[in-house]
C-alpha cells in the first residue's frame, strides 16, 4: 500500500477542510533518493507532482537520472527544463530544509504525517486517518 492513494482520497474527502504539507526526506543510504527528490520537484514546477510521484513509487528502485528523464517525457513534461532542474540540483535548498527539519523534530521514518498534534507513523488505510480528522473537525466544529 502506498500513501499517494489514500491522501488523494483524504482530500477529495475533506475539499476546503484539510491542507497538505509535503516535505521531502530522502533516505541518505537509498540509491538515487535524493535526485528521485528532485525529479518530484522539477514535475511540480510544471503542474505534475502527483503524477511524478506515483511513477517514482511504481517504478522505484529504477530511479537513476536516464530513467527519471524518461518519466519526465512520459508525463508530457518540458524534459529540457525538468532535466536542467535535476541535473543543477535547482531544489536542492528546499530538499537540505527538509531534511534539517525533519531531524529537528527527531523524525527518521516515512512516510510520517502530522494531523495537527497526531503524529501518525507509516502507511496507514484511509478509515484510520478518517477516524483522526473526523474526531478533530467534530472538536473544532470544521
Amino acid at each position: 500500500m502506498a500513501a499517494g492513494p489514500t491522501v488523494k482520497q483524504l482530500l477529495a474527502t475533506y475539499p476546503g477542510k484539510i491542507r497538505i504539507v509535503i516535505k521531502n526526506y530522502p533516505y541518505k543510504y537509498r540509491d538515487f533518493a535524493r535526485i528521485a527528490a528532485e525529479a518530484s520537484l522539477a514535475a511540480r514546477e510544471q503542474g505534475k507532482y502527483w503524477e511524478m510521484h506515483d511513477i517514482l513509487l511504481s517504478r522505484s528502485p529504477k530511479l537513476d537520472r536516464a530513467s527519471l528523464i524518461a518519466y519526465a517525457e512520459e508525463l508530457g513534461l518540458n524534459v529540457k527544463d525538468f532535466t536542467e532542474a535535476i541535473d543543477s540540483g535547482r531544489h536542492a535548498a528546499e530538499i537540505d530544509r527538509d531534511i534539517k527539519l525533519a531531524e529537528s523534530v527527531d523524525l527518521y521514518n516515512t512516510p510520517t504525517f502530522y494531523i495537527n498534534d497526531r503524529q501518525v507513523i507509516g502507511e496507514r488505510p484511509f478509515a484510520y486517518f478518517k477516524k483522526i480528522i473526523d474526531q478533530i473537525l467534530h472538536q473544532t466544529g470544521g
